[in-house]
Parts: C-alpha cells; structure tokens; sequence
C-alpha cells in the first residue's frame, strides 16, 4: 500500500497530466476502468477519460495550475488547486453557441479527490463553480 504523499503526489502528477495533455503519464497513473465526474464531464473508463483530453477545447492558453495536496488517509488522496488561464480561443457554450475570445484572464478555484486501487487511481472526482467561469467572462451576472 501506498502512503498517503505517494497518493498525494500521483494525484498531483495526474492532474497535471490532464492540463498537459500527458497520455502516456495517463496511462500510468489510471486504472483501466477508471470513474472521472467532474462538473463538465463524466467518463467511465481510461479509454474515454484520454478522448474527452483530446476533445478538450482551445478556448484557454497559458494555464497556470496552482496545487495544494491535503493529508487524507486510507485508500483516498485530495489536491485544493487553483487554475489561472486566459480565454484565447472559441467557448464552445452548446453546440450551436460559441463565444469568442475574450482575452479575460479567469482564476478557478477547486478540489480533486481520488480513490487508489493498488498503485493506481480507480476514481476521480473533481468540484468547482463552473458559473464563476462565466460571471469572469462577463456571459452571466453574479448575485449581489
């Protein structure tokens, strides 16, 4: 078994897999038959997990991720982040509603915890307010 910064340390290699578009060191670190939800998306395999990475929008560049792992025990691992990303490219919004480049720079803020079976994840589950994405971008109104 695994200690508990091993398992902090993998989580913080695998999210920063995820915004580098890292396969292989997906591979690595996630079971086969890994589970993902976050609030964009839900997969539950290694196999869709890679193709929603390769599906994954432009809208933002020059992310910058800010990681802080948390000491949880037994099977479990958890990482507070903060992501910085500018809106460079196309937000596809829904299929027909896509907004333009803004050039707004966001900040989200967000927790990742993982489940291990062995030396692998096995589950993930990511939580953050998708709104303040938009009320960054000026597309909503925030509530007073």
């Amino acid at each position: 078994m695994s200690s508990n910064p091993s398992r902090a340390a993998l989580l913080v290699r695998a999210l920063r897999a995820g915004v580098e578009h890292d396969r292989q060191a997906l591979t690595d670190i996630y079971t086969d038959d890994v589970k993902t939800w976050t609030p964009a998306l839900s997969t539950g395999s290694l196999q869709e997990l890679i193709a929603e990475f390769d599906q994954r929008d432009v809208a933002f560049s020059n992310v910058e991720l800010e990681l802080a792992p948390l000491d949880v025990g037994g099977e479990y691992a958890c990482v507070e982040w903060t992501v910085t990303m500018t809106h460079t490219g196309p937000l596809e919004m829904e299929r027909e509603t896509v907004v333009d480049a803004t050039g707004v720079s966001v900040v989200l803020h967000g927790i990742t915890v993982a489940e291990f079976e062995g030396e692998k994840i096995c589950a993930l589950r990511q939580y953050w307010d998708e709104l303040s994405v938009f009320e960054q971008l000026g597309l909503v109104q925030a509530d007073d």
